[in-house]
């Protein structure tokens, strides 16, 4: 960063910093317990290529924090294992319910980058061209995984709106905590 910032701008840039590493922490987590159950099976090679894809993201908020000062949530133990018990239990009821468990996560998530997108470059998207083009790309990232998650059936999956319901509104929960915590 070249010039100061002010500190509604530093909020805003904290909040994201914080939250999407969490969120990315949950991710790799997530698939991390799908691949415990699913690993050998065909969707095995499709989950363990997203799993690589969320380590990525992780380690690039990882960098990004001590760039930006930014103090990580204090959930992480919490979204760990919150994220490993939901990929390996999505896991348990099938590939289908797995890959339904992808599409409601990656759908909050690419809309929560939207919306992380839209405010910075309402803000301040000159100083943190980086950060906007690395949302940018992850969000894009993100979006392909959900499409995957429908092109291996996770409409098919038992119980499908009721689960998709659920996770969403835990993703949701989840994102105002790490934004706060």
């Amino acid at each position: 960063m070249n010039r100061s910032v002010s500190p509604q701008i530093k909020a805003l840039v904290d909040r994201i910093v914080r939250v999407d590493h969490a969120g990315e922490l949950g991710a790799k987590r997530i698939y991390q317990g799908q691949l415990m159950v699913l690993g050998k099976s065909s969707i095995g090679p499709k989950i363990k290529e997203m799993c690589e894809q969320e380590e990525g993201h992780l380690k690039k908020f990882q960098e990004l924090i001590p760039v930006h000062r930014v103090r990580p949530t204090l959930l992480l133990p919490l979204w760990s294992i919150a994220g490993f018990t939901l990929g390996v239990g999505s896991a348990l009821l099938g590939s289908k319910s797995a890959m339904a468990c992808t599409v409601a996560i990656e759908s909050v998530i690419s809309e929560h980058y939207n919306n992380q997108i839209r405010e910075l470059m309402e803000n301040d998207s000159e100083t943190y061209q980086e950060l906007l083009q690395t949302l940018q790309k992850f969000r894009d990232e993100e979006m392909e995984h959900h499409d995957t998650g429908l092109e291996h059936d996770a409409k098919q999956a038992p119980f499908y709106n009721i689960m998709s319901q659920l996770i969403k509104a835990g993703c949701r929960a989840s994102i105002f905590l790490a934004e706060r915590i």
